[in-house]
């Protein structure tokens, strides 16, 4: 348990330091060797991006970090759900620097009982001797046993503390139903590219950044946006890794341009510092720096342009083709650079459906299963189920036999073969109907044989129509002899 830092006071690093303390900048603010990610954290709720469906004027998170002390503590306590990287942390500390309050940061990791209880026991005493409410921030709420968070209920509901709890799990699985019941619940949702690319930018202007010291080229803001995967935690960390290695490319470089025997060169160069001391250039920040800040390799692939949809549709014709070392390199070339797994999630279970189909039917529920693994556990652990899925997939034996059968008969019925139900197989359960002849004749499949019973099921002007036609493929090789003992007894 440890009191947060003030990373939002007026001392802070835009006020005593001059520089960003990356490569060889020197602060008088000790708080300038903080991580970049730390010295950029918003400090007012109106420069919290990406979040707008929470911060709009007058929503329940804009009432609670605007209440002020006494017993206007806010809306009521929040938990924050949201994949890691896109601001629960932040909003935590935004809330905490209303006026009257104490901010305490507990981690459910380290944190036990005894460590809430001394909590609530501060936050009784600030309140009563200070008029004072104590903010307590909770990450990892999801690491909490039962017994932990029942000891926060009573101070919650209370109010003695407002609680700022913060999971990446569902917490309708992880929080007790009690402490749900008495919170908030706020999804934050994943920071888009431009969102993204707005925080790099202000990183490189802000005195509390980069300070205008580097220049961040096209190339390279779009690399750390590709592989940030919607973290801002991390882009800010690879930006701040590559100024380091932009600027000491850059003293290297300056250092062994000029020859020390060179008399003529030393003073010109000499003449050269004099003349830009009154104009400071900015260090650039190229694509190559990033990638070896991030320790990965530049991939040219544009999500919106062509290597978009080459890339997947090699990647869905791999699969198709049987061949398992294609499409997990294609799998691989997606993760690398940065495409949403949700996406290529949604085209493993397209191609289970179209490429295999009943030939094995058990592809889809595997396919199924990994989507929904990728949603709950997120990535990079979601390429683990991916890779299972893709892996059996091309490995099937195919089929698209079920979903030509269907397109046949959607075709059959926009040109109008469409026909009557027969009265036979309609309903027969309203007043009157049985008077109409609906469900008169009807044979009742699990009265005969096989539990089939021979009748006619299509409309009269489709009779005998055959959609399905099984292939010689896995499992259709057995159902297509099944079918056809179905067909004889349907139409002895």
């Amino acid at each position: 348990m440890t009191n947060g830092p003030d990373l939002f006071s007026s001392d802070g690093p835009d006020q005593g330091s001059p520089g960003p303390g990356v490569g060889g900048s020197s602060a008088s603010s000790g708080r300038a060797l903080d991580p970049l990610a730390v010295r950029m954290r918003p400090r007012t709720i109106a420069e919290v991006v990406g979040q707008d469906h929470l911060t709009f004027p007058g929503s329940p998170l804009v009432q609670l970090v605007e209440a002020s002390g006494g017993d206007r503590a806010g809306a009521s306590s929040v938990i924050l759900w949201g994949p890691p990287g896109v601001g629960k942390t932040t909003l935590a500390h935004v809330i905490s620097h209303a006026p009257g309050r104490t901010f305490v940061e507990m981690s459910a990791i380290t944190a036990g009982v005894k460590d809430v209880r001394q909590v609530i026991e501060n936050a009784r005493r600030e309140r009563d001797m200070y008029q004072r409410t104590t903010v307590l921030f909770l990450d990892e709420i999801h690491r909490f046993s039962k017994a932990q968070q029942d000891a926060l209920l009573p101070a919650v509901e209370n109010r003695l503390v407002v609680l700022v709890a913060a999971t990446t799990e569902n917490p309708s699985f992880s929080v007790i139903s009690p402490l749900l019941s008495r919170s908030l619940l706020l999804t934050l949702r994943p920071l888009d590219d431009a969102a993204i690319a707005d925080l790099l930018d202000r990183a490189v202007t802000s005195e509390r950044g980069l300070a205008g010291e580097f220049e961040l080229e096209p190339a390279a803001k779009d690399f750390i946006v590709r592989i940030a995967g919607a973290d801002a935690r991390r882009s800010l960390t690879i930006l701040e890794a590559a100024a380091g290695i932009a600027a000491a490319q850059a003293d290297f470089v300056e250092a062994g341009a000029v020859d020390p025997s060179d008399a003529d060169a030393d003073a010109d160069a000499e003449d050269e510092v004099e003349a830009e001391d009154s104009e400071t250039r900015a260090i650039l920040i190229t694509e190559a720096a990033c990638a070896e800040a991030s320790s990965e390799t530049v991939l040219r692939y544009d999500k919106n342009g062509d290597q978009h949809y080459d890339v997947v549709s090699a990647f869905i014709k791999s699969i198709r083709g049987s061949d398992v070392d294609a499409a997990l390199h294609y799998l691989a070339r997606m993760i690398v650079a940065g495409e949403d797994p949700r996406f290529i999630a949604r085209r493993v279970v397209i191609s289970a459906a179209e490429d295999i189909g009943m030939a094995d039917p058990q592809a889809l529920p595997i396919a199924v299963a990994a989507s929904t693994a990728v949603q709950n556990i997120g990535m990079p652990e979601g390429r683990i189920p991916l890779a299972e899925a893709v892996t059996y997939l091309a490995m099937a034996p195919k089929s698209n036999a079920s979903y030509r059968a269907l397109d046949a008969a959607i075709a059959d019925v926009k040109n109008g073969f469409s026909g009557q139900v027969p009265t036979h197989l309609r309903d027969a359960h309203y007043p009157g109907a049985k008077e109409l002849g609906h469900g008169e004749s009807y044979k009742y499949s699990h009265d005969y044989s096989h539990g089939v019973a021979a009748q006619e099921y299509l409309p009269e002007t489709l009779r005998g129509k055959r959609y399905y036609v099984p292939t010689g493929n896995g499992m259709e090789r057995s159902l297509g002899e099944r079918l056809e003992m179905l067909q004889k007894l349907l139409r002895p």
